[in-house]
C-alpha cells in the first residue's frame, strides 16, 4: 500500500533529516515508527502526506508515485490520509458532534451523511453521549479521541497519529491507543509515530526505529525486545 524506496530529505545547511529510508506498509497493517526527537518521525509524515516531497527517493501510495504527482492528484491523495497531532487543534466554540461534523462540511458531504457518520465514529472512539458537550467540557484523553474521530469520520485508507499520548496520563494514553488498536480491526492502516517504547509495547505490533534519519531496525514485536534499544 505504502512504500518508501532509498527515500532522502535534506534540509538548509546540508542537514540529513532523513537518509536512504526505505519500507513497505501493507494494507490494514499497524506500524509503530519510534525515535527520539530528531530522530526524523516528524518529517517522514509530511513526505508520506504529500506535505514535502524528498530530496531523492520515491514513495509509492498504492503504486503511484506520489513524488511525481501533480498537485491535484496530491490533494486527492491527502483526502486518504487522516493525521491526528499531539496538539488536539479542536474547534473551541464547536461542541463534539460539531467539531467533528466540521471535517464532512469542508468534504461537501451532506447534512444526512453527517447524521449518520458522526455518531458512529464517536461510537468507535468511546465518546457516545458526549456529543453536545465542548472541549473545556471534557478530559485530555476525550479530546484526543474527538480529534481521532474527526480524522477518521472521512473514511480515510491510512491514519497517521503523530505523538497523540504526548500530552495525556498513562491512563488517558491507553483509551488514545485502544480507539487506534479499534480503528485497525475495522480495517484502516495505522501508522503511530512516538518516542515512547512503553506505549509500543502495549500496542504489539510491527516497530519500525529511527535514529539520526535512518532506520536501525524494522521488526515485529515479540522478536525484538525494544527496551534493549536504548
Amino acid at each position: 500500500m505504502i512504500e518508501c524506496k532509498n527515500v532522502s530529505k535534506i534540509y538548509y545547511g546540508d542537514v540529513p533529516a532523513l537518509e536512504n529510508v526505505s519500507f513497505k506498509i501493507e494494507d490494514k497493517e499497524f506500524v509503530n515508527i519510534i525515535g527520539a526527537s530528531g530522530a526524523g518521525k516528524s518529517t517522514l509524515i509530511r513526505l508520506l502526506h504529500g506535505e514535502e516531497k524528498p530530496s531523492s527517493g520515491e514513495i509509492l501510495f498504492e503504486g503511484e508515485d506520489i513524488v511525481e504527482c501533480k498537485r491535484s492528484k496530491i490533494c486527492q491523495h491527502r483526502r486518504s490520509i487522516g493525521i491526528v497531532f499531539q496538539d488536539f487543534k479542536l474547534l473551541l466554540k464547536k461542541t463534539v458532534f460539531e467539531n467533528v461534523a466540521f471535517a464532512m462540511e469542508v468534504s461537501g458531504k451532506t447534512d444526512e451523511e453527517i447524521d449518520e457518520d458522526v455518531p458512529k465514529v464517536l461510537e468507535i472512539v468511546g465518546l457516545e453521549g458526549l456529543e453536545e458537550k465542548y472541549p473545556n467540557e471534557i478530559s485530555g484523553g476525550e479530546q484526543q479521541r474527538v480529534a481521532i474521530a474527526r480524522a477518521l469520520v472521512n473514511k480515510p485508507r491510512v491514519l497517521i497519529a503523530d505523538e497523540p499520548t504526548g500530552n495525556l496520563d498513562p491512563e488517558a494514553s491507553w483509551e488514545v491507543l485502544d480507539s487506534l488498536i479499534k480503528i485497525n480491526k475495522y480495517g484502516t492502516t495505522v501508522i503511530l509515530a512516538t518516542h515512547n517504547k512503553d506505549i509500543v509495547d502495549k500496542v504489539e505490533k510491527r516497530v519500525i526505529i529511527l535514529e539520526k534519519g535512518k532506520i536501525v531496525s524494522d521488526q515485529a514485536v515479540g522478536r525484538y525486545n525494544l527496551k534493549n534499544n536504548e
